[in-house]
C-alpha cells in the first residue's frame, strides 16, 4: 500500500514538474515573443503608477496578452519597481519584455497629448495634437491664432496635463522679434526676456519644453545652437566665398531664406547674389529694403512704395553697395548651408515665375523676358505693383 501511494505521489509530482515547467516555457515564449497589437500603440505611465495598475491598463488596451506575464516577466527581469513616468509610442507587434524595456528606460515622452506653440512669418498658432491609435500617426486636434483672443479650454486643459508634451517651434525666416513675442504669448512657459537676440542669432527648430520653463534660458538655447550650426558649416566652407566672416555668411543665409521657400532653389539663388557680390554690381533684393520698413517687428502686407525704394537705408539694396549690417531674420541650417556652398552657376538675375519658384537668367536680355512673363502672370492675376522684381538688376 505505502509503495502504490509513493509510486502514485511521485508520479503526481514529475507531473506537476512537466506541468510547471511547460507554463514557465509558455510563460516565456509570451513575454518575449510578438504581442497581440497591430498597430501602434501609446503606452501612458501615470505619476506613481504601479506595475499591477499599467499592466491592466496595457491589457484593456490590447497591448499585451496577459497582465499577470506581463508583471511577472517584469519581476523576473528585476525591473518591477523602474516605471518611469511618461508617454511612450510602442510598435505594431511589440512584445512584453520590448514594453516592459521602453516603459522603464525612461526618456523623453514619444507619443500622447502635444500642445506646440509655433512662430510663423505671418502668424502663430497653438496646436492641439494627439495619437490616431488606428494609425500610430499625430493628427491635429485644434488649431487657435492667439491673435484671435483666449487660448480655447481644451487646448489650455491639455496643456496642464502632466504627461503632455509641450514644443515651441520656429520656423525658418522668422525675425528674433517675431520669436520673443510668441514666447510671450506661450502661456506654458516663464519668465521676463530683457530684450530681443541680436537679428539671425536663434536657430530656427522644434524644442520640447517643460511646463514653467524660463523664456530666457530656451533663447541661449537657440542662441547656442545657431553659433554651432554657423560653426560648422563656416568650417566646412569651400574657399573663394566673398565673406569676411561667419557674421556675413549668416546675412546672405537670411537673405536666402527670405527669397525663396523652395529647397531645391536654395544653391542657385546663392549663386546669383555671390556672383554679384564679385562682379560688384548690388544685391536688389526687396526682402532687405522690407526689413529697413519693418525693422524685423511684424510683417509688411502691402508692396513696397517707389519712396521707400528710392530712400537710402543701410537695408536698401538697391542703393547701397555689398551686404546689409545684419541678417534679416533667423535662417535655418538648410539656408546656411545654401550661403556657404552657392551652386556653381553663371546667373545673375532671377524673378518669379509663377509656380512659386523662379526663372534664372544669365543676361538681362534673358531677364527682361522673364519680367515680361512675370509681369503677365501679375497682370492676370490682378496683381501688378509698382516695384521691382527680386533679382531685378
Amino acid at each position: 500500500m505505502w509503495r502504490n501511494l509513493a509510486s502514485n505521489l511521485f508520479t503526481l509530482m514529475v507531473v506537476l514538474l512537466i506541468a510547471a515547467a511547460a507554463a514557465v516555457a509558455w510563460g516565456k515564449r509570451e513575454y518575449a515573443g510578438p504581442g497581440p497589437s497591430e498597430v501602434a500603440q501609446c503606452v501612458q505611465v501615470a505619476p506613481g503608477a504601479s506595475l499591477n495598475a499599467v499592466s491592466q491598463q496595457l491589457a484593456e488596451q490590447g497591448a499585451i496578452s496577459s497582465a499577470y506575464v506581463f508583471r511577472t516577466g517584469a519581476d523576473y527581469a528585476g525591473k518591477s519597481r523602474d516605471l518611469k513616468f511618461g508617454s511612450y509610442m510602442v510598435p505594431p507587434g511589440a512584445s512584453m519584455e520590448d514594453i516592459v524595456g521602453t516603459i522603464t528606460a525612461g526618456g523623453p515622452s514619444t507619443c500622447g497629448t502635444e500642445v506646440i506653440f509655433r512662430v510663423g512669418v505671418r502668424e502663430n498658432n497653438v496646436i492641439l495634437r494627439d495619437i490616431n491609435p488606428a494609425t500610430g500617426a499625430y493628427e491635429d486636434i485644434a488649431r487657435h491664432n492667439p491673435a484671435d483672443g483666449a487660448v480655447p479650454e481644451a487646448i489650455a486643459q491639455a496643456a496642464e496635463q502632466a504627461d503632455a508634451r509641450l514644443r515651441f517651434a520656429v520656423a525658418e525666416g522668422v525675425t528674433s522679434w517675431q520669436i520673443v513675442e510668441g514666447l510671450k504669448q506661450a502661456a506654458f512657459m516663464s519668465g521676463e526676456v530683457a530684450e530681443v537676440p541680436a537679428e539671425g542669432s536663434l536657430a530656427p527648430d522644434t524644442y520640447e519644453v517643460d511646463a514653467g520653463a524660463d523664456r530666457t534660458a530656451l533663447l541661449n538655447e537657440m542662441q547656442a545652437r545657431q553659433t554651432a550650426i554657423l560653426q560648422r558649416e563656416w568650417d566646412a566652407r569651400p574657399f573663394g566665398l566673398p565673406y569676411a566672416s561667419p557674421e556675413e555668411a549668416l546675412i546672405m543665409a537670411s537673405i536666402v531664406e527670405k527669397e525663396t521657400g523652395i529647397a531645391e532653389e536654395r544653391e542657385t539663388v546663392a549663386s546669383v547674389f555671390v556672383n554679384r557680390l564679385e562682379s560688384g554690381m548690388r544685391l536688389e533684393t526687396d526682402p532687405t529694403v522690407i526689413y529697413g520698413v519693418t525693422g524685423g517687428e511684424g510683417i509688411l502686407d502691402r508692396g513696397l512704395r517707389r519712396s521707400e525704394l528710392d530712400t537710402t537705408t543701410p537695408y536698401n539694396t538697391y542703393r547701397i553697395d555689398g551686404l546689409p549690417p545684419t541678417p534679416i531674420a533667423n535662417p535655418g541650417v538648410a539656408a546656411i548651408r545654401a550661403a556657404l556652398n552657392p551652386a556653381e552657376t553663371d546667373y545673375i538675375f532671377f524673378v518669379a515665375d509663377g509656380s512659386g519658384g523662379h526663372q534664372f537668367s544669365r543676361t538681362l536680355e534673358e531677364h527682361n523676358a522673364a519680367v515680361a512673363r512675370w509681369r503677365e502672370i501679375e497682370a492676370q492675376r490682378g496683381e501688378a505693383t509698382d516695384s521691382p522684381v527680386q533679382g531685378d538688376g
